[in-house]
């Protein structure tokens, strides 16, 4: 009851309300040309949203299907569906899209503010919770991108605020449980990601066993389970789909030793943990982070560190410490089990973690207790945003540059093969970029009898228009051809 009467007397909705105005400035302002284009995997997601939004039915012909079948792979449904209900009442578009993923970023990035300011009881380390998690560029970069991921941080808070909501009172009520356990579920129907850390997350609340009675624990888990039937339903009918994107990016296979496959594990892990990268480097895939600064600011991890030192010290006497410290070392996990390194969109419940370490800290220094504290807070402050003004620069000013990780190139050659009086424009179902076409296609009007798939194993006809991302067959009249994508008319027999 004290943080509680501590938090309504600094009134935390208007300080909160406050930090919110710049991190909607910068969420919230989204083009077309940084990034730049639209990447395949966007693609997908966006046309097979808007088929949904139409008709009901995939790509494939599948009717509201659990998971989306896309490039021999399976998407996570969440997302798509939720874009698709905005394409339902707003006219399909990339900006559109983009504001979706801006503005789940933007609600993940308040709730996180909220959740600090009630585990604080300070709504100043609220609002400061906000902004480092507005100024950091990792939950920013991610919200640019039309990927099932950018909906993944607002359910991970979503399911911390329900859990510390619920840790705070004598017992848990049943709508509380029964909530963690939906949450879980949908973490698993969001990123894959999410198959393998909701579970992990589900064992960790075992921390909570010596203040909540088991019943509760076992209502979450029982709720958990439940959610996952429709996968598990969807798994046993479609063997391998689910678990087949994993294997391609895995080093785990048929003729692995246990023993290497942990000691890559472990590798990974401790990679995956560098500080130091993360505050330097970052991801060095073009399409998840802009080079220049790391997809993580310094104060950030200072904070973060000293945070987890103070939750090391409170873990045995507060559940809610050791839930974080849990959760922190599990989000590691899954991402450590692929070949990539540093990978932005894998390891997205990592910053969310790292944040809300930063929050012992950053009360530890609001107390003001001693001559220095209050002045080394205002410090760490001052150079997070002017990191984080530094990354802000490079974003804009570099960000626009990654036309080829992004397909900008496509709608340029598209349109160039629209021009031709053929029909149909033939696409090939190898080249992974043919959802391109029928993407803008559907964006300009194109009717599908103009658009024409070939199989995999099958060449396209005689005096046949083709756009496609491989090289052109010998003898073919190139129309268009800029960065990996061409437009050319197969030649006659």
């Amino acid at each position: 009851m004290g943080r509680g009467r501590r938090l309504l007397a600094d009134r935390p909705a208007l300080g909160l309300a406050l930090a919110l105005v710049p991190a909607a400035a910068l969420f919230l302002v989204v083009t077309t040309s940084n990034p730049p284009g639209f990447y395949r995997d966007e693609s997908a997601v966006a046309w097979n949203a808007l088929l949904i939004a139409r008709s009901g039915d995939d790509e494939f012909g599948a009717s509201w299907p659990l998971f989306f079948r896309s490039f021999g792979d399976y998407k996570s449904p969440s997302y798509i569906y939720l874009l698709a209900g905005v394409f339902k009442v707003a006219s399909p578009s990339i900006l559109a899209a983009r504001f979706v993923s801006a503005a789940l970023g933007l609600l993940a990035v308040a709730l996180l503010g909220l959740l600090a300011a009630r585990v604080s009881g300070r709504a100043g380390v609220g609002a400061a919770v906000l902004l480092f998690a507005a100024l950091n560029p990792w939950l920013f970069e991610v919200s640019r991108l039309v990927f099932e991921v950018a909906l993944f941080p607002l359910v991970l808070v979503a399911f911390l605020l329900v859990l510390r909501r619920a840790q705070e009172r004598p017992r848990w009520s049943r709508p509380e449980s029964v909530a963690l356990g939906a949450l879980l579920g949908l973490m698993a129907y969001t990123y894959p990601t999410g198959r393998l850390l909701a579970p992990l997350l589900a064992l960790g609340l075992v921390a909570f066993s010596t203040c909540v009675r088991l019943r509760a624990l076992a209502e979450a888990w029982a709720a958990f389970a439940l959610a996952l039937v429709p996968l598990a339903v969807f798994a046993a009918r479609h063997p391998g789909s689910l678990s087949a994107r994993f294997y391609v990016t895995s080093y785990i296979t048929e003729e692995s030793s246990p023993a290497g496959a942990a000691r890559r594990f472990v590798e990974n892990y401790l990679a995956n943990l560098n500080l130091w990268a993360w505050a330097t480097e970052g991801d060095p895939n073009l399409r998840h982070h802009v080079p220049g600064t790391g997809s993580l600011l310094v104060a950030t991890l200072l904070l973060a560190t000293a945070g987890a030192g103070l939750a090391a010290t409170r873990a045995r006497r507060e559940p809610w410490s050791r839930y974080l410290l849990w959760g922190l070392a599990v989000s590691l996990v899954p991402a450590s089990l692929t070949f990539d390194r540093l990978h932005t969109l894998r390891m997205i419940p990592f910053p969310i973690f790292v944040l809300l370490m930063t929050v012992p800290a950053l009360g530890w220094l609001w107390d003001g207790r001693g001559r220095w504290r209050r002045p080394a807070l205002v410090l760490l402050l001052a150079g997070t945003a002017a990191q984080a003004g530094v990354f802000q620069w490079q974003f804009r000013d570099r960000g626009p540059d990654r036309g080829p990780p992004f397909a900008a190139a496509f709608p340029a050659v598209y349109a160039r093969a629209l021009a031709e009086p053929l029909r149909p424009v033939h696409v090939l179902l190898a080249d992974h970029d043919y959802v391109q076409a029928y993407w803008y296609g559907a964006l300009w009007g194109v009717a599908p009898a103009e658009l024409a798939a070939v199989a995999e194993g099958s060449s396209p006809p005689p005096e046949a228009l083709v756009v496609t991302s491989q090289e052109p067959c010998s003898g073919c009249r190139v129309l268009a051809q800029k960065e990996q994508f061409v437009a050319y008319v197969t030649p006659a027999r």
